[in-house]
Order: C-alpha cells, then sequence, then structure tokens
C-alpha cells in the first residue's frame, strides 16, 4: 500500500474519532490491505495524536484468547498505543457521549522499571522488568460501524483502544502468581463473570513478552515507566448509560468504572 493511501486511510479513521462517528471498514474498499500496511496506519494515526499534544504513555495487548483469534481467523494479538487523552480516574464518570460503541474488558496493567526489547524477550524477562502491576479496565471501541472488522481494521484503528482507568495501587509482580488470580468482575452491583490470569496466554507476562517481540521485530522498544495493558481476562462487555462495572483481582486489588 502506497504511503498517500496509507495516510488517506489513517485521516478517515482520526476523523471518526475526533467526530464520535462510525465509518465503513476499511478492508470493504481495500480488501488487500496487509497487516503491515494495518500498523503503517497505525502509527500515523498514532503520530497525529501525539502531534496534537497526545502523548504515548504505553501499549495494550490484544486478542490474546484463542476464541478472539478464531473470529479474526489470526494466531497471534494485535497492538495498540495508549495516549495521555485516554487515561480516565476511577472516581470520576466517564462519558458515554465520547465514544461510538463503546465496551469494557477487565485486565492486568504492568507499569516498566526497564526498557524491554526484543527479540528473544521472555515472561521472565518482564517480571524483572517491571515495576508492578495494576488492575485495569480498557475501554475498546470501533470507529468501524458495527464491529464489522476484520484484523486489519481493529490494527488499523490502534486496536480498537479508546481508553483506559487504573486502579490505586501498584503491586510488585514477585508478589503474588499472576497465572493464579482471579478476577471477580461485576456490573452494577451483580457477578457478571470470574476468570483467572491463565486466561491470557498462560500468563499476563507472556502477552508483553509477545508485545516487546513484535515491537523489536520493527526496531521499537518498550519504555520504562509505560503502562502495558496485557489483555483481558474474559470477553468485552458493551457499556451503557449509567453503568458502574468493578473488577476485583485477588491480591491485586479492585478497580472501577463508571459511565454517564
Amino acid at each position: 500500500m502506497d504511503q498517500n493511501t496509507i495516510k488517506v486511510l489513517a485521516q478517515k479513521l482520526r476523523h471518526a474519532e475526533l467526530k464520535s462517528i462510525a465509518i465503513d471498514p476499511l478492508t470493504a474498499t481495500h480488501p488487500n490491505m496487509t497487516v503491515a500496511d494495518a500498523y503503517a496506519i497505525q502509527r500515523v494515526v498514532m503520530e497525529d495524536r501525539v502531534t496534537a499534544g497526545n502523548a504515548v504513555i504505553g501499549k495494550k495487548v490484544g486478542l490474546t484468547s484463542k476464541a478472539m483469534q478464531n473470529f479474526l481467523q489470526v494466531s497471534e494479538p494485535d497492538f495498540g498505543h495508549l495516549h495521555t487523552d485516554m487515561l480516565f480516574d476511577e472516581e470520576f464518570a466517564i462519558p458515554v457521549s465520547r465514544f461510538i460503541q463503546p465496551k469494557v474488558e477487565a485486565e492486568i496493567a504492568f507499569v516498566l522499571s526497564e526498557d524491554l526489547k526484543g527479540p528473544g524477550v521472555t515472561m521472565l524477562d518482564v517480571l524483572r522488568c517491571s515495576a508492578g502491576v495494576i488492575p485495569a479496565f480498557e475501554i475498546i471501541d470501533s470507529r468501524i460501524a458495527n464491529w464489522k472488522i476484520k484484523i486489519q481494521d481493529t490494527i488499523a484503528d490502534n486496536g480498537s483502544s479508546a481508553g483506559l482507568v487504573l486502579g490505586s495501587k501498584l503491586i510488585p509482580v514477585d508478589a503474588i502468581n499472576l497465572k493464579h488470580v482471579g478476577l471477580v468482575l461485576e456490573k452494577n452491583g451483580a457477578i457478571l463473570e470470574t476468570a483467572a490470569g491463565a486466561a491470557v496466554m498462560g500468563h499476563p507476562a507472556q502477552a508483553v513478552a509477545w508485545l516487546a517481540n513484535a515491537l523489536g521485530n520493527m526496531d521499537l522498544p518498550l519504555r520504562k515507566g509505560e503502562i502495558i495493558l496485557s489483555g483481558s481476562f474474559t470477553k468485552a462487555f458493551e457499556v451503557k448509560k449509567g453503568d458502574c462495572f468493578m473488577a476485583t483481582f485477588g491480591g491485586i486489588g479492585s478497580v472501577k468504572i463508571l459511565f454517564e
């Protein structure tokens, strides 16, 4: 895909985000778009957001479950960028109107204490280079109408990432076995689902290792201080005005997210 087409498609996605409008899948008009093309589009959008004053504060890993990989007919996860204007405080309600068709996912966020660059990064490297973990919600939102996405559409669209909310306490990674961490996810006071850390590629740190290696193939590092969302323990749940979600992770703590 030529650079002009990449720029035009990136501008189309950015306009949809800023105006909170949905557009047709990019793959509908560009069926030969590759995954590499999609990441090139994502990078142009990311650079535009940075130019607008929204620095990159981390990354998200998506498609960490086999079910979602099978749904999009892919064999590995994807990633997107987290920006300053995507970070919300759990004590304040988030306007649903800011998004198009939002959903939430309960995840563990890693905070890096050292740079991390592939290839060859392992789960143990991730644990060694992490200051700790925090309970988190990711808000996902597709700029593609009705979530009619292929893998190229979601990658170009920043991995469908739109926001995050973090808990209040950083927990050292050597204090807990993340593979066995249990999640209780509640919506409006009722239990919605339960899961364990093993649902995320066998261990949440494996997802971060995958990300470091994927970026390493592009000669890019994960940076000290970055927040890394490691992937959802469960499927994503739709959001409506007035909804309040609470995610409690055993031994790590809890995080809430409220919409208005």
